[in-house]
């Protein structure tokens, strides 16, 4: 009976000495396979359901801005990424102790800020100065740049305070200025606006610089402002501008929208023309910097490095084909590219020691 009792127990030994799972055992064995099969779908549906998402989003991203313009002038001028951040623009001394900063106001509601960076050779003579003997100053026959950034930022961004300082070290006011809606600049960006901006300041500086050279510096988004500057002095008031400088230069707009790497990923997206491209005239940006260079008599230097991974070096190449087909003085127009080994990229041809004799040389084959 003892025997018996032994055989006839719940967890009976097998004879190889293992136990039985019992029922209980059975079940779980074969829930595990189930769940795990859940999970694998669960994890594969979010999977799915994440790339759905940013297919739909990258899918309407055009049409969002095909009907509304206004986001595209954002994306384009990028005035609301105001950086460096909590900038004192009224202490320029933090970034160029030779610089002071004044404000003007071109019209109603309007008033934009600008850094005055001194030439090397009055610093010492400046200090305890007020802001007239500043003014007066423009007229000490040192050549005086009008620095017109690009998109994005502001003045004391940290390639334009550099740019400042190369070439004041070199002699030369730079007046950097924070156009509308840039910086402390009060005001609402636009194509009009910005030129609006540059032509009060380029009248203001000629008031008071005398005999001093004054020239247009536009740099990336710049030199479309500048060369609508130079055009709108040269066919409404019969000036022509003393030296127009653009660095990294576009054709225009809408060709520059064509290439720079944002919009990579959507050129072979259906209506990528008419949804994109075709908006920026929506938008009011057009920025016909190879069609106003056709119009002008200025002296005009195009700079552009190799490795310009923002604006691609063929639209300097072609605006200057164009500018030098179309001008009566070929000379005058000049493109100079630095190689790629250099790494100035987009925003540091100031990096360049002999960027200032650059300048300098220029200046002395146009007089």
């Amino acid at each position: 009976m003892k025997r018996r009792s032994e055989r006839g127990g719940e967890a009976a030994a097998r004879p190889d000495g293992s136990q039985g799972k019992g029922l209980g055992g059975a079940a779980a064995g074969a829930l595990q396979p189930a769940a795990g099969g859940l999970l694998a779908y669960l994890q594969k549906f979010k999977i799915k359901r994440l790339l759905l998402d940013l297919f739909i989003l990258y899918a309407s991203v055009p049409f969002v801005i095909r009907l509304f313009p206004s986001l595209l002038r954002k994306f384009v001028y990028l005035n609301f990424l105001s950086y460096p951040f909590g900038v004192d623009f009224q202490k320029p001394e933090v970034y160029l102790n030779h610089t002071v900063n004044f404000y003007l106001t071109p019209e109603p509601g309007v008033t934009y800020g600008v850094w005055h960076s001194l030439p090397d050779s009055r610093r010492k003579e400046a200090e305890g100065k007020d802001p007239s003997w500043h003014e007066e100053a423009l007229a000490d026959d040192n050549p005086v740049i009008l620095y017109l950034h690009g998109n994005g930022g502001n003045r004391a961004m940290s390639h334009r305070v550099r740019m400042a300082k190369v070439m004041s070290d070199a002699d030369f006011h730079v007046l950097a200025i924070d156009y509308r809606g840039y910086g402390d600049s009060t005001g609402d960006p636009s194509e009009t606006g910005f030129t609006t901006d540059v032509l009060f300041l380029y009248h203001w500086v000629k008031a008071r610089s005398g005999n001093s050279t004054v020239i247009v510096w536009g740099h990336s988004l710049g030199t479309g402002i500048a060369t609508n500057v130079a055009r709108a002095l040269k066919e409404k008031e019969g000036v022509t501008v003393d030296a127009v400088i653009l660095e990294a230069p576009f054709t225009n707009i809408r060709e520059a929208a064509a290439t720079i790497p944002v919009t990579k990923i959507y050129r072979k997206f259906p209506g990528f023309e008419y949804l994109i491209l075709d908006t920026m005239a929506r938008a009011d940006m057009y920025f016909y910097s190879d069609r106003n260079v056709q119009v002008l008599s200025s002296p005009i230097l195009m700079l552009h490095s190799e490795d310009d991974g923002i604006i691609p070096i063929t639209h300097s190449r072609k605006l200057f084909e164009i500018a030098r087909n179309t001008s009566q003085k070929k000379d005058a127009i000049r493109f100079l590219s630095f190689p790629a080994s250099e790494g100035y990229g987009h925003d540091h041809l100031s990096s360049n020691p002999e960027l200032p004799d650059i300048v300098k040389n220029f200046l002395q084959s146009i007089k």
